[in-house]
């Protein structure tokens, strides 16, 4: 059965197939497999198995979707997973350039991919009340990591500003995308824990992973249902803008 839409939105001219979900379980498992051996220190599976994720995301929508007309959702979402992908294997993909550096880039042209889709594209409602709390999470983590981040300081900030605004417009649309949204967000923060506060728990890595593949399932199920819940070339309600 499919979620109720406000009033002006279209229904999709074709119903998400049966079993839609099923491309997702190859992705969940290799996420499982992933976290579960960097729980335990296993590198020489945690490292491939991270290679992995976004390409079987990418196979999940494509299975998801099928049956589908191409549209906008389904582009913007595949270049975020592809650039995601890049920012995940920054180190490998980039030997020679400096993996936080280029991981903040291209998981930054992710994040603006995501923004554009939920702001213009996928919206159902207007900014919910409670969204100021993103920008107040940008606030409190700059106070923290401020003295912590030397040259990167601007470039840390500025990918606050992206992540939050993903988290902000994904508060707009469908619930699983609301939830994506609020783990990704979870899962950087976590991240910037790691990275720049000395001493910092070996268990954090894990957390990072486990929460960051959740928000990226998430978003890409969302992105999914919503883009048969509007019927092609049918804006955003007016409501919601």
């Amino acid at each position: 059965m499919s979620p109720a839409l406000p009033d002006g939105v279209a229904h999709a001219r074709a119903p998400l197939p049966r079993r839609w979900w099923w491309g997702f379980v190859p992705y969940a498992l290799a996420s499982i497999v992933h976290v579960a051996a960097l729980s335990v220190g296993a590198e020489a599976v945690a490292g491939p198995t991270k290679l992995i994720l976004m390409p079987l995301l990418a196979v999940a929508v494509l299975w998801a979707g099928r049956g589908s007309t191409w549209s906008t959702p389904f582009t913007f979402l595949f270049v975020a997973i592809a650039l995601s992908w890049l920012g995940d294997g920054a180190g490998t993909f980039f030997p020679t350039a400096p993996e936080l550096p280029v991981m903040l880039a291209c998981f930054g042209l992710a994040h603006l991919c995501y923004i554009w889709l939920f702001w213009r594209v996928l919206a159902i409602r207007r900014l919910p009340r409670w969204t100021p709390v993103y920008a107040l999470w940008w606030v409190v983590m700059l106070a923290v990591l401020w003295p912590l981040l030397g040259t990167l300081t601007i470039a840390v900030a500025l990918y606050g500003l992206v992540l939050g605004g993903t988290a902000a417009a994904a508060s707009r649309c469908h619930p699983l995308i609301v939830w994506g949204g609020a783990f990704f967000l979870t899962s950087d923060t976590v991240l910037s824990i790691q990275l720049f506060v000395p001493h910092a728990p070996a268990w954090l890595s894990p957390v990072v992973m486990l929460t960051y593949t959740l928000g990226q399932g998430l978003i890409a199920a969302g992105v999914t249902v919503s883009a048969r819940l509007l019927a092609p070339g049918t804006p955003s309600t007016e409501a919601a803008r």
